[in-house]
């Protein structure tokens, strides 16, 4: 079974969570306006698709530097 990437499986769960909180909380608030609301969830969906984008090149560099030290191992025999 393969294993799901970190980047993937934060910003599924994020995603669920703002979605979740957007159904759940905004029809119940009052206290801002219609705008305030939709302002404040696409800036929450911003935020996690930037950090979705953010983890994944972490990951990148992260593998780059797997493969550079097996490279080096591999020369070093």
């Amino acid at each position: 079974m393969k294993k799901i990437k970190k980047s993937t499986w934060i910003t599924i769960a994020l995603v669920i969570y703002v979605t979740a909180m957007a159904i759940y909380l905004g029809p119940r608030n009052h206290e801002i306006s219609s705008t305030e609301k939709v302002l404040t969830i696409i800036a929450s969906y911003i935020i996690v698709f930037t950090l979705w984008i953010v983890l994944r090149q972490k990951e990148k560099i992260q593998q780059r530097r797997r493969d550079e030290e097996e490279q080096q191992k591999l020369s070093n025999k």
